[in-house]
């Protein structure tokens, strides 16, 4: 990987850095509110209320693929859009103030009730939660691949997002911690209800936020093209192979990931510290305020390497870097110094801010490519295509997680697990991301798209439209 010139973002081309900063309070809303949902789903209801974690997976896993297949729908209808307001804010005024509802919802379950009937709420609100995040993600996620035409200041605008994002996040490792404070007298499904409650409220005000500051910047030029049909822009995505290539890295990564998740937390518990969920949920705590400030502060670095190596080569360094940081945890998972877990808790952090921050900003650079060959704008339904392949996989993970989970022995609501049950887990967890993000930096030696194509794509298309000119 050798450093190679690049260009510099003409004044024209860059985004006012109050947008940039609406549009990463925007992100807070999908990080916070869904990463939340993941995170505390198994330690509200098959730890704290002890329900099978088969039952949860497929209450997870169902909903999430009502998501995927709205996604594209949402994606086609948002580029489709020609309100008088545009095509991306209206939906995330109306999504910003669903999702604080249905995230505040979610935590409500009605504890007299029998275990059946609190499987049967959450897979209810959990269907309606993810009903009304595509609502407001697809359309979030759109407008940001719009907001400008520059390959770096594509990334610096998916930099903002992630840096505050990744400071929203501060708050999710310590929802639980919270929640364990003698103010609600031991009872932890009741503390997260009221502490999330409050960051319902925060979650719908940045919404606001983001829709009343950013400016979308191919509303125009969308108007006067003719609707999309949705069937043909599911064919464009498909048929590029660039595009097909990138989605196939992170589907990759993200299911690597999922099929363990919980697990983490689960050996942190019973492996780490023995069942004490006081002491274990203070670890966590810590770790997981330690991924959110480097999460903050990769940004940085991602920044200065990606304008130094490119964004592929980029990629490629923080897919090793997860890899080698996730096999760490052979040594780190050590009950003598169980604070060892700070180092690949650094590593992942580190490495999930370049994919995550990167791949976005490659969207935008592919949607740019699909424009100089179709003559058509459609940003909603790349990402919302890119969405739906992740939600499928994530769903399908989902589910057989719970089985993965069951078939180390695990038992739910126990005080306790077996030492082989402790050993399967991190098995596991330690194992299998690491062989999918290696086959994802195979994938990606051949990615096509660089710098100099993506400024060669942008040169062509300002040719076609008189009014611009090349940068």
């Amino acid at each position: 990987m050798t450093p190679h010139p690049h260009h510099t973002t003409a004044a024209a081309d860059r985004i006012p850095v109050a947008q940039k900063i609406a549009y990463g309070l925007g992100a807070v809303v999908t990080i916070v509110a869904v990463n939340s949902v993941v995170q505390l789903t198994s330690l509200v209801y098959v730890v704290g209320l002890g329900i099978s974690a088969i039952w949860i997976g497929y209450a997870q896993a169902f909903p999430r693929l009502w998501d995927a297949i709205v996604d594209p729908f949402l994606g086609n209808y948002s580029d489709n859009c020609r309100s008088r307001y545009g095509r991306r804010i209206p939906f995330l005024v109306v999504g910003g103030i669903l999702i604080g509802i249905a995230f505040w919802l979610l935590w409500t379950v009605p504890r007299d009730w029998s275990k059946p009937a609190m499987f049967g709420y959450f897979l209810v609100v959990s269907l309606f939660f993810y009903t009304v995040v595509p609502v407001y993600a697809i359309p979030h996620g759109a407008l940001g691949l719009e907001m400008t035409t520059d390959y770096h200041e594509k990334t610096s605008l998916f930099a903002y997002a992630s840096f505050i994002g990744n400071v929203g996040a501060l708050t999710l490792p310590w929802v639980y911690f919270f929640a364990n404070r003698p103010v609600f007298h031991g009872d932890t499904v009741n503390g997260v209800k009221w502490v999330c409650l409050g960051m319902s409220v925060v979650l719908t005000a940045a919404a606001m936020i983001c829709a009343f500051v950013c400016k979308e910047g191919k509303f125009k030029q969308a108007s006067a093209q003719p609707p999309v049909p949705i069937l043909q822009g599911f064919k464009a995505t498909y048929r590029n192979g660039t595009f097909v290539r990138l989605v196939v890295v992170f589907v990759l990564l993200i299911v690597g990931f999922q099929l363990v998740m919980g697990f983490n937390n689960f050996i942190t518990i019973f492996f780490l510290y023995g069942g004490d969920k006081d002491a274990a949920s203070r670890l966590m705590a810590h770790n997981g305020t330690l991924w959110a400030a480097v999460g903050i502060l990769g940004v940085f670095p991602m920044t200065w390497f990606s304008k130094r190596f490119g964004k592929r080569g980029t990629v490629i360094f923080a897919l090793a870097l997860i890899g080698l940081g996730n096999l760490s945890k052979i040594v780190c998972y050590s009950r003598a110094y169980p604070y060892l877990t700070m180092i690949p808790t650094v590593c992942l952090s580190l490495g999930m801010v370049f994919c995550f921050s990167l791949v976005n900003a490659m969207i935008a650079d592919i949607c740019d490519e699909d424009e100089l060959s179709t003559g058509v704008r459609r940003e909603g339904i790349y990402f919302a295509v890119y969405n739906w392949w992740w939600k499928v996989a994530v769903s399908i993970a989902t589910v057989i997680s719970g089985y993965l989970q069951r078939l180390t022995g695990f038992v739910e609501g126990a005080a306790v697990q077996s030492d082989a049950t402790l050993f399967w887990l991190r098995a596991w967890e330690i194992g299998l991301p690491p062989v999918l993000c290696f086959i994802g930096i195979l994938l990606l030696a051949k990615y096509p798209l660089s710098e100099e194509r993506a400024y060669e794509i942008k040169h062509r298309l300002a040719e076609r439209r008189p009014e611009t000119s090349p940068s």
